[in-house]
C-alpha cells in the first residue's frame, strides 16, 4: 500500500483504527480491482482459492466479497461464480475505492473529473464561508494557513493543506458538502504526486492562493472569497495540464461544463 493511501485514510480520521481481517481482504482485493488486474466481467478466484491466498475462513472471504459487492465492485451469481461489474456500478464515492485509487497511477480521466467536482464545489464552499463561518471555523481555516506556512516537510505541507479544504467545507455549514471531503481529499493527493516534481516551486506558487481565500472568508467577503477559490482551482488545472497532456486535452471542454454549473449553483 502506497503512503498516499495511507494519508487518505488518516485525513478521513481513519488512523488508529485496526481493520478486521475481513477488511483487510477487502481492501486487498478492492486494490487490485481498481488498478485493473481484474477487468469488467472476470471472475475473481473461487472461495477456496481465496482462503488458501490469504490464509482465511470463508467466512472471512463471504463477508469481505459482501463488503465489496456493497461497494458495487462485484457481483455474486449462484452458479456461475463472482465477477467484477463495470466501472459505471462502482460507488465511486465511497471512501474506499477513492483510497484504492491513491496506490494506482493517477488516470487522467477520474482525475479531471474529481477536478471538475472540485472546481464546481469549493468556490462556492468558500463564499459561503465568507457569509456564514463561525469565528471557531475561521479560527481552524486560518491554523491550517499558518500550518502551511511553517510545514518542515512537503507531507506536512500536504496535510495541511487538504485540512485547509476540509475546513472551509466544514464552514460552509453545509452537510452535503462536508459529505464530499472523500473527492477533495482523492483529488488533492493525486494532483501533488503529479505535480510534485519541484516542491518548493509548487509551495511558492500555491501559498498565496490560500492566503488570499482565507483573508476574503476573515473580511466576510464572499464574491471575493469565491473568486480566490474559483482562481486557486484554475492555476491547480493548469500545473496538471503541463504535467498531464491527456489532461489538457480534454480540458478546455470540461473546464467550461464546470464553469457552467458554478454558475448555475450560484
Amino acid at each position: 500500500m502506497r503512503m498516499s493511501e495511507l494519508l487518505y485514510y488518516d485525513l478521513k480520521d481513519a488512523a488508529g483504527v485496526v481493520p478486521g481481517l475481513a477488511t483487510q481482504v477487502c481492501r486487498e482485493l478492492g486494490r487490485r480491482i481498481v488498478a485493473g488486474r481484474f477487468s469488467e466481467g472476470d471472475l475473481i478466484d473461487d472461495e477456496n482459492k481465496l482462503c488458501h491466498k490469504f490464509g482465511v475462513s470463508k467466512s472471512v472471504v463471504r463477508e469481505a466479497v459482501k463488503l465489496l459487492v456493497g461497494k458495487g465492485l462485484l457481483e455474486v451469481r449462484r452458479g456461475s461464480g463472482t465477477r467484477v461489474r463495470a466501472r459505471a456500478s462502482w460507488n465511486l464515492l465511497d471512501d474506499d475505492v477513492l483510497a484504492w485509487h491513491q496506490g494506482i497511477e493517477p488516470n487522467p480521466d477520474f482525475l479531471r473529473q474529481l477536478m471538475d467536482v472540485r472546481k464546481m464545489v469549493e468556490p462556492n464552499a468558500a463564499g459561503w464561508a465568507a457569509a456564514s463561518a463561525s469565528p471557531q471555523q475561521v479560527a481552524e481555516i486560518r491554523k491550517s494557513q499558518e500550518d502551511m506556512e511553517s510545514a518542515a516537510s512537503i507531507q506536512d505541507f500536504v496535510i495541511a493543506d487538504a485540512l485547509f479544504h476540509r475546513a472551509i467545507l466544514r464552514a460552509s455549514n453545509n452537510e452535503l458538502l462536508t459529505a464530499l471531503e472523500g473527492v477533495i481529499f482523492s483529488a488533492l493527493l493525486s494532483s501533488i504526486k503529479i505535480t510534485n516534481d519541484d516542491p518548493l516551486d509548487n509551495r511558492a506558487r500555491s501559498l498565496p492562493l490560500h492566503r488570499e481565500i482565507l483573508e476574503a472568508i476573515e473580511a466576510k467577503d464572499a464574491d471575493k472569497a469565491r473568486t480566490a477559490m474559483h482562481k486557486h482551482m484554475t492555476d491547480t488545472y493548469e500545473r496538471l495540464s503541463s504535467v498531464l497532456p491527456e489532461f489538457k486535452l480534454k480540458h478546455a471542454g470540461h473546464d467550461s461544463i464546470a464553469t457552467s454549473l458554478e454558475r448555475w449553483a450560484n
